[in-house]
């Protein structure tokens, strides 16, 4: 399971339409558009007696939290854009809205860790994940496509709890089911 920002689909179709005629100009296995989102805690295992203290502790912390204004720009590459494995776009926020995302980061952890589902030990670096590559490649010229690239502005009023399931044969794509929204404020 994850805690995520699911962008709303209007923003989801702008950066859609930036990326669709590009698609078949890199060896990426991209992002289906309705599975992206901005992870704020990654749960590996989520054992079943957890998840209802989880989504009551997801529910208070988010209760905490007041909305804010994002939208999608910019974009990066991890490790780099000399030997990128997956490829992102970046978030657009203001000081007090990227505080107000950090804080209900940190919160979804919190909540994860009081539920006994503790969340991956990377640090929250808010991104959209594009595109995933098989072996290191230099992407360069998609980081800067995507530097240039600003979507429409929206609200974010809530967090959702995703639930991710492997797919089948021989590609095994993961399958995202939200499971709960839990609205800021």
């Amino acid at each position: 399971m994850f805690v995520a920002v699911l962008p709303p689909d209007g923003a989801v179709e702008h950066l859609v339409e930036l990326l669709e005629p590009r698609r078949e100009h890199g060896a990426f296995r991209w992002t289906s558009p309705e599975q992206l989102h901005v992870t704020l805690a990654f749960l590996a295992d989520v054992p079943d007696h957890a998840l209802d203290a989880l989504v009551e502790g997801l529910a208070a912390a988010a209760a905490r939290r007041t909305p804010f204004e994002a939208r999608i720009a910019g974009g990066g590459a991890f490790p780099d854009p000399a030997r990128a494995k997956v490829l992102w776009a970046g978030l657009d926020l203001g000081v007090a809205a990227r505080d107000e995302l950090e804080r209900v980061a940190v919160g979804a952890r919190a909540a994860a860790n009081h539920a006994g589902a503790a969340p991956d030990g990377q640090r929250f670096r808010p991104h959209v994940t594009l595109a995933r590559l098989g072996r290191p490649q230099e992407v360069s010229r998609w980081v800067r496509l995507l530097d240039a690239y600003a979507g429409p502005t929206w609200t974010v009023d809530r967090i959702g709890l995703v639930a991710s399931h492997l797919g089948e044969g021989p590609r095994r794509r993961p399958r995202h089911e939200l499971a709960v929204e839990l609205p800021l404020g």
